[in-house]
């Protein structure tokens, strides 16, 4: 796998995480890959607000989708490109989906899972790791994070003073 090619996928999943910060939610996208054919699968964003559900997060939404569209719950050999570090509930979604790869821009120091927190992929009890590389174009997924709630605070700050 070459860094240029996990940096194109990534991009892919900053446009969902813009598209997620257009709608208002955090800025998380993911899209999986077939890399033997190198096509996208599925692709989607965080959407939990506009759901009113706590687990539609980005990951969950592109397993959902890829599942449905293959018919099958596991997907192996796939890979899951993510702008953040999968928290806890993301990580168990991936080892049950079978994912072959996954990729992620930004370390989440607080809710992430597989670097940070509870490492989920080196338990006992997980049953299936995905090969896993971060730091892909960490500094871009970063940043939209980073200036989405920037943006936030600043309006709520705006709005006390009126």
């Amino acid at each position: 796998m070459t860094h240029t090619r996990d940096e194109a996928f990534m991009r892919l999943a900053l446009a969902q995480a813009q598209a997620a910060a257009a709608a208002d939610e955090a800025p998380i996208g993911a899209i999986l890959v077939d890399p033997e054919t190198d096509l996208v699968v599925a692709s989607a964003h965080n959407r939990p607000i506009t759901l009113h559900d706590p687990t539609a997060h980005a990951e969950i939404d592109v397993l959902r989708k890829a599942g449905q569209m293959k018919g099958n719950y596991r997907l192996t050999g796939l890979e899951l490109f993510v702008t953040l570090e999968p928290c806890a509930m993301c990580a168990g979604a991936i080892s049950h989906a079978r994912i072959g790869r996954l990729v992620y821009g930004a370390s989440d120091a607080k809710g992430g899972a597989v670097e940070h927190g509870p490492r989920f992929f080196e338990q006992q009890t997980c049953h299936w790791k995905p090969d896993v590389v971060s730091g892909v174009l960490a500094q871009d997924c970063s940043e939209i994070l980073r200036e989405f709630f920037r943006a936030k605070r600043k309006h709520r700050v705006d709005r006390k003073s009126i």
